[in-house]
């Protein structure tokens, strides 16, 4: 089912704001939802466009992240390369690089903990896209909690991956999705969308509110509202998915 624009559909002023899904190198970037790589394809990401000092730079980092592995004391010494990441590999391959270094580390929840809160906003990023990677269950939900409570798109692109697939409750997803149409972040950030917005009413009635308040106010209803509408409107998950998380009464 489709449903009217009432209002116009230019994009909001907080959208218009938003970064692209791509550098503007034109390289794709692990805040893509639609293309996010395994730690294989980053690394072949890396080799096959990094100059040859930042992939050697690359190659000792990581040789010597997975040769002291986890925390040691203040600061480990793969914690000074990941800070070194946008200075040496550039601020296109930055994120991809800081994953992979993390990955060599071994960097479990208190590792990825002490990073993000100690951490630049681009370390933060970083550690977020690392989540769904290093961390398989929810222990490290705090992180996306926290990144959800910001209004850096960047971060909360990053905050909407498959570790919040995964992990968020259905109350705490829900609202993830209302902030990325709240800040401009495109919905196509968020991981899994179709099927955690398949058939969930509560979500319906959420983006119907908002986009009745946007009206009120005479201002202009996100496009992306509507395209979440119609997905909750769904009910026929894909073969072989079950919901993981149930619905709020």
């Amino acid at each position: 089912m489709s449903h009217p624009r009432t209002t116009p559909t230019a994009r909001t002023e907080s959208a218009q704001d938003a970064p692209s899904a791509r550098t503007r190198t034109g390289e794709p970037t692990p805040d893509t939802a639609s293309t996010r790589p395994s730690l294989t394809d980053l690394r072949h990401h890396l080799t096959a466009h990094l100059d040859s000092p930042a992939r050697t730079w690359l190659d000792h980092a990581l040789d010597e992240a997975a040769a002291h592995p986890g925390l040691h004391g203040p600061i480990s010494v793969w914690e000074l390369r990941l800070a070194e990441a946008g200075r040496r590999c550039g601020p296109a391959h930055a994120d991809a690089a800081r994953v992979l270094i993390l990955d060599a580390a071994r960097a479990g929840t208190d590792a990825l903990t002490r990073v993000y809160f100690q951490g630049t906003a681009d370390e933060r990023r970083a550690v977020l896209h690392a989540l769904p990677h290093l961390v398989s269950g929810p222990g490290a939900l705090p992180l996306i909690e926290d990144a959800l409570r910001t209004n850096d798109t960047r971060l909360l692109s990053a905050a909407v991956g498959p570790y919040a697939a995964r992990h968020l409750t259905a109350h705490a997803w829900r609202h993830a999705v209302l902030k990325c149409l709240f800040t401009g972040v495109p919905v196509d950030h968020v991981a899994d969308l179709a099927r955690r917005a398949s058939g969930d009413g509560e979500l319906a009635r959420m983006l119907a509110d908002y986009a009745a308040e946007r009206t009120a106010a005479g201002r202009s209803v996100p496009e992306d509202l509507y395209r979440v509408l119609d997905l909750t409107e769904s009910v026929t998950p894909a073969p072989g998915t079950d919901h993981p998380h149930g619905k709020e009464s």
